[in-house]
């Protein structure tokens, strides 16, 4: 599993951008087109929040966990629909943006929950998280299925009958990749190569095979109630959020991220997987790894039985 230094390795860094070129409470996971192109990057954000949260029967005065909150958007749309919300987080940066919007982020790794002080949750969301519960080596050690299986459990304790789980994630696409081929020295623009900046980019991570891993481990816990793919909204996504990290050079939001920038500069020189980092988002990596099909993106809602 991606520890919390791996967690803050890719997290912490897009801090003193994150606001400024999507919003206050804006999402950095796979917004909600469906389809429908035309929608504006906020408007989908927030329709996957209502998606998410319809999709687990959420109902005002409800208590709900979301596992990986991020900055903290879903914690925003259960308060604002009155709810209450917990989050988990493994980065210093989102926690501290949470509590200051005066949200429930805690720092917190799923794994050493106390089901017993944490209490029962009426549903629970996890977006975007699940992609770092396995590490590339535990992956080699046979033990995906375990990890997810143990994470499936968990859900299933804190939940009541028939309470409801919201899963959203990264998946491989056609097939999964041999993580022995990795190398950075591969051909530019290979299928090694991608993969390898992406690893890099998302340290101790390694994703689930597809919807169809992802439905077998959550037995005998849950069953799958519906899925939705979402490859090309993540498609769109990320070309939206390249839009709006250009426009920040046309815009007086120039002045902060070149202040946020201009600290990142020590990094910078010392660091060769954090320029790898910059690189992978400068030359759109992982849109060009959604358009081969090398990832895809699953949404499921699962039933506790």
């Amino acid at each position: 599993m991606a520890g919390q230094r791996d967690i803050e390795a890719t997290y912490d860094w897009v801090d003193g951008f994150h606001e400024l070129r999507l919003g206050k409470h804006a999402d950095y996971t796979c917004a909600f087109f469906n389809g429908d192109f035309t929608k504006t990057l906020d408007q989908a954000q927030k329709d996957k929040h209502e998606y998410a949260l319809d999709g687990i029967a959420f109902k005002p005065g409800q208590r709900i966990l979301d596992i990986g909150c991020g900055w903290g958007p879903i914690l925003k749309a259960v308060k604002d629909r009155g709810g209450e919300a917990v989050g988990f987080t493994l980065s210093t940066a989102q926690q501290r943006s949470c509590i200051s919007q005066g949200l429930d982020a805690r720092l917190q790794d799923y794994k050493a929950v106390n089901p017993e002080e944490i209490g029962r949750f009426d549903g629970i969301v996890c977006i975007g998280a699940l992609e770092h519960f396995c590490s590339i080596e535990e992956f080699k050690k046979g033990l995906q299925d375990e990890i997810y299986r143990k994470f499936f459990k968990l859900c299933c304790t804190l939940l009541p009958d028939g309470g409801q789980l919201y899963l959203q994630t990264m998946v491989w696409g056609k097939r999964t990749p041999d993580p022995d081929m990795l190398s950075l020295d591969a051909l530019k623009g290979s299928e090694e190569f991608l993969v390898t900046r992406a690893a890099t980019f998302y340290p101790g991570s390694w994703l689930p095979t597809g919807k169809e891993q992802l439905t077998k481990d959550a037995e005998p816990y849950f069953k799958l109630i519906s899925s939705n793919n979402g490859r090309l909204d993540y498609i769109e996504t990320l070309d939206r959020w390249d839009k709006s990290i250009r426009l920040l050079y046309t815009t007086w939001r120039i002045f902060p991220a070149a202040l946020a920038a201009i600290k990142l500069l020590p990094r910078f020189f010392t660091d060769h997987a954090f320029r790898a980092q910059l690189s992978f988002v400068h030359d759109k990596d992982q849109e060009e790894i959604f358009r081969r099909e090398i990832f895809s993106h699953e949404r499921m809602i699962f039933e506790k039985i």
